[in-house]
């Protein structure tokens, strides 16, 4: 009789890891062709800023290029996380701008692939901004809300295959 495993072997992912972790790539992946990507290197099974780590050099190492999920997304003008920010004081604006700034480049540094992809004004008191991950745009909200404490906030989700968050925050 043949033992049963009490798992199964297949790893199921879900749609957006499927599209983040390259499939048979063996070697080193570089985001994009030389002059468009960002720089971010893929190897053990994550994307990296750069081969400080790498530890296994062969003189027969495949070297491939492809966009990072973070590219891609920029490129085909898609977006995990968007925060809507209204009724924004003008004394605060500035400063409101500095830190989401400041925010989202931290989590650069420790994720290439977390990323804001624009700050944009729709009017004198709203911005718009757009990020590649759904969880640094929860993170920024409460971040905001966090320093500005009068605002309020209303987080909404995309239907069940997308993972998009969308946040309306609110000066009072």
């Amino acid at each position: 009789m043949e033992k049963r495993k009490q798992y199964d072997a297949k790893i199921i992912l879900r749609r957006r890891e499927e599209r983040e972790i390259p499939k048979g790539k063996a070697g080193i992946v570089f985001c994009g062709p030389p002059p468009g990507g960002c720089g971010a290197v893929y190897y053990k099974k994550s994307w990296h800023h750069n081969l400080r780590n790498y530890k296994s050099f062969s003189k027969d190492l495949p070297v491939s290029f492809v966009f990072c999920p973070a590219c891609e997304m920029i490129k085909n003008n898609q977006f995990e996380g968007r925060i809507i920010i209204e009724n924004i004081p003008v004394k605060n604006l500035e400063e409101l701008r500095h830190l989401i700034e400041g925010f989202c480049h931290r989590a650069y540094l420790r994720d290439p692939l977390d990323r804001l992809i624009k700050i944009k004004n729709l009017k004198a008191d709203i911005l718009e901004v757009t990020t590649t991950e759904n969880q640094l745009a929860a993170k920024l909200a409460k971040k905001i809300k966090e320093v500005f404490k009068k605002t309020t906030e209303k987080i909404s989700y995309s239907a069940s295959p997308g993972d998009t968050i969308y946040i309306k925050m609110k000066f009072k």
